[in-house]
């Protein structure tokens, strides 16, 4: 086993690595143990009975935090020009449809998410290639191609987030930062568990909340008890 550093020793001297916690007791662990010097990123890791290889199994979704991310979202819109003052007007950071495609495809990837129109993903799903990888392709189930696009501007800058399954089966998604309080670290834990839990497949057998850990940048993980959960 690789040594402990002295932040690390630390940070178990906290708390037992090998329980479970309930949600507001890990939130709390997870903000006295973080030894980052800068506000590092609170992050919740959902291991799921779900097999991801099969279409009927894969969890994806979306959720509002109710605290937001705590991180400043840079935000392309790809639309036509009679749609680009309304994009403007609700805070996107980029807006403009060929001159930003053509950036793209030189490699300019310098955003968080990109929202567009159903009427110019024809030209947007060039950009695949590029995009995929990096998980910025625009997608109708995440609310980031829409004729809305106002609306998708202003709930992913309020904190709406997506997330989906990867191959192991772990939602693995961002829920704040370590400066936020412990009751709202644990606010927004309980609103993508609550989001995880509506979407459980019908296909899914066995047990579908495998195991559930908060943990921060520089953290170890802290496991939470989904016993003290209350509806799953």
């Amino acid at each position: 086993m690789a040594k402990l550093t002295k932040k690390q020793k630390e940070a178990f001297s906290k708390y037992d690595p090998a329980k479970q916690y309930s949600l507001s007791e890990a939130a709390e662990i997870v903000k006295n143990i973080n030894s980052a010097n800068f506000d590092a990123s609170v992050d919740i890791d959902v291991r799921l009975g779900v097999d991801p290889r099969k279409a009927d199994q894969m969890v994806r979704g979306v959720v509002a935090l109710p605290h937001g991310t705590g991180k400043e979202v840079k935000v392309l819109v790809l639309c036509t020009p009679d749609k680009e003052e309304e994009a403007k007007a609700a805070g996107a950071d980029y807006v403009g449809l060929d001159d930003y495609i053509q950036k793209i495809e030189g490699g300019w990837t310098d955003i968080d998410v990109i929202i567009t129109m159903p009427t110019v993903m024809a030209k947007v799903g060039r950009l695949g290639r590029v995009l995929g990888p990096r998980g910025l392709m625009p997608n109708p189930k995440a609310g980031t191609v829409t004729l809305d696009v106002a609306k998708a501007v202003t709930d992913v800058k309020g904190g709406k987030i997506d997330f989906k399954v990867d191959k192991f089966g772990i939602i693995h998604t961002s829920i704040g930062k370590a400066s936020f309080s412990p009751e709202k670290i644990a606010d927004n834990a309980n609103e993508v568990i609550q989001t995880i839990s509506r979407l459980k497949p019908a296909s899914a057998k066995g047990t579908y909340f495998k195991s559930i850990g908060i943990s921060s940048t520089q953290s170890p993980g802290v496991k939470v008890d989904k016993n003290s959960i209350s509806g799953l």
